[in-house]
């Protein structure tokens, strides 16, 4: 096998017709949004062949996606769930809107560590919740503190209260210890709040560091996980996630409107069951990729851009970069876009501690990472 993130041209590339591809003028290298410059692999691409070949187009049915997740969380992490405790749902965030809904009312408060992915803010604001933040501490990690403060504020004068955990974390990449989520699981026990734990990347972890799976600590009965292959095997477009429920919370789970159930698209699950069954070798050779991207970044900014601070991720294929003394505002972004023609994503955006940062996308060809780099030094020079 090859390293998938070298296998396709810029050129190969710029024939797709996704976000990545089409939100930016054809002269602008696209570094933001999380979609990955890779092939799929095969055995998605015979499963969903397959598929469309005997027009198995329906809707979807059955417990194949939450059975193949599974065994793939039982071999990878030692972590076993209940089948039955969990459900089929269009994608991860979408899960998490439904269950806010359940164990939440309007004007609850729901807890994010900031910086934090975008959409927990919006998402979050448009139901009608308040966002409060928890903001991770100078090296990216859970402070306790803030944590136990954020909490304190949530609950005031007896409020419902939730804690979307993003695990590993977007956009930092950091991948969160087994004492620090324990400290998650002590707080969450003694404010009464309830824990979402969103572990879409969980699959993308390099090799020096472990994921955790939350429900697999104990205490962590009233909480939830939502996973998806979508991340791990570049699945996006082809709509399927997993809600799973800690025991007593799986009657919560079930009060989920029905119409959630079968929102996954037939195709999505077909292409994530067979990534989760068949697609692990192929997500070997990408994890290898991405440790050598990671390592490739730091030596390029080294080299051409070392007033950048910016620390190797743990996990997922984002690095977040602290452009802070280049002195190019509240939002470098723009001056990469403008002067550089570098697509990354804008760091504000991310909540607290957002500014001056920048946050890339590293799961692309050498080549690509190369320019890039290039083209974000003659920006500033």
């Amino acid at each position: 096998m090859t390293n998938p993130l070298s296998e396709l041209s810029l050129d190969e590339l710029r024939l797709r017709t996704s976000m990545k591809w089409r939100r930016f003028d054809e002269d602008v290298l696209p570094l933001w949004v999380a979609e990955m410059d890779v092939p799929l692999a095969e055995p998605i691409v015979r499963a969903v062949g397959n598929a469309m070949a005997i027009g198995d187009t329906g809707y979807p049915e059955g417990t194949a996606y939450g059975e193949a997740y599974a065994d793939f969380a039982r071999e990878r992490w030692g972590w076993e769930f209940d089948v039955d405790a969990s459900s089929n749902i269009p994608d991860v965030m979408g899960g998490i809107v439904e269950i806010l809904s359940v164990v939440t009312e309007r004007g609850d408060a729901v807890v994010v560590n900031s910086p934090v992915y975008t959409p927990f803010y919006r998402f979050v604001e448009h139901m009608e919740r308040r966002v409060i933040e928890a903001p991770l501490s100078a090296t990216h990690r859970i402070d306790a503190d803030a944590l136990d403060r954020a909490f304190t504020a949530a609950t005031a004068e007896g409020r419902g209260a939730a804690f979307l955990l993003c695990s590993p974390h977007n956009p930092t990449g950091t991948v969160h210890t087994r004492a620090e989520l324990l400290t998650v699981v002590e707080l969450a026990r003694e404010h009464g709040v309830r824990v979402l734990a969103d572990e879409i990347h969980a699959p993308i972890v390099a090799a020096a560091s472990e994921h955790v799976p939350y429900l697999s600590l104990a205490g962590t009965e009233h909480a939830f996980a939502l996973l998806s292959a979508s991340k791990g095997w570049n699945l996006a477009g082809l709509k399927a996630a997993l809600a799973v429920a800690g025991v007593e919370a799986a009657q919560d789970l079930a009060r989920m409107p029905e119409a959630v159930r079968h929102g996954p698209s037939h195709i999505g699950v077909i292409a994530h069951v067979a990534a989760l069954r068949d697609g692990r070798p192929w997500l070997e050779e990408l994890a290898l990729g991405l440790d050598e991207n990671r390592t490739l970044l730091g030596d390029l900014l080294r080299e051409h851009l070392p007033s950048i601070r910016y620390s190797e991720p743990q996990g997922t294929y984002l690095a977040w970069l602290d452009c802070r003394s280049l002195a190019l505002g509240e939002d470098p972004a723009a001056v990469f876009l403008e002067r550089g023609r570098v697509a990354l994503s804008s760091g504000p955006r991310f909540g607290s501690g957002g500014a001056g940062h920048v946050r890339l996308n590293l799961a692309t060809s050498p080549a690509i990472l190369s320019e890039a780099v290039a083209r974000m030094a003659s920006a500033v020079s």
